[in-house]
C-alpha cells in the first residue's frame, strides 16, 4: 500500500473524526447544517447548500414519460386492439390490460413516443394521461 503525505492538521481532524461516537457524529452533523447550510447527501456524501444570492436552477425538462389509461370509453374492443400493438401482449393480457383502468401502457417513453400512443389510443375512444 502507498502511503500519500497528508499536512498534519489534516491527519489530526480525520484522527478526530474516525474516534467521534455515533451521538457526537449526530450532533457535528446538525452544527454543520445549522452553522454553515450544509448537509450530507444519500451516501454519506456532503452536499453544500447554495448561497441564497444564487440565481434559481433552471427547471430539468421531462424527458421520459408514462402513458396511464384512465379509461377505455366506448370502444373497448378498439382499445384493446391499439394496446395489443403498442405492448407486443397477448390478445387476452391487452383486453386484462385494458378492463384494470387506470392501467399504464407505456413505461419511460420518450416525449415523442407518449405524445403519439396517446394519440392512438384517444383515436380509438381511451382516455389517457402522460405522467
Amino acid at each position: 500500500m502507498s502511503e500519500t503525505a497528508f499536512a498534519d492538521d489534516i491527519k489530526e481532524l480525520g484522527d478526530k473524526l474516525v474516534g467521534l461516537t455515533l451521538k457526537k457524529a449526530k450532533e457535528l452533523s446538525d452544527y454543520i447544517k445549522e452553522a454553515h447550510g450544509i448537509e450530507p447527501a444519500a451516501g454519506g456524501a456532503v452536499m453544500m447548500a447554495a448561497p441564497s444570492d444564487a440565481p434559481a436552477a433552471a427547471p430539468v425538462e421531462q424527458t421520459e414519460f408514462d402513458v396511464i389509461m384512465t379509461s377505455f370509453g366506448e370502444k373497448k374492443l378498439d382499445v384493446v386492439k391499439v394496446v395489443k400493438n403498442i405492448t407486443g401482449a397477448s390478445l387476452m393480457d391487452s383486453k386484462k390490460l385494458v378492463e384494470a383502468v387506470p392501467a399504464k401502457i407505456k413505461e419511460g417513453a420518450s416525449k415523442d413516443d407518449a405524445a403519439k400512443i396517446k394519440k392512438e389510443l384517444e383515436e380509438a375512444g381511451a382516455t389517457v394521461e402522460l405522467k
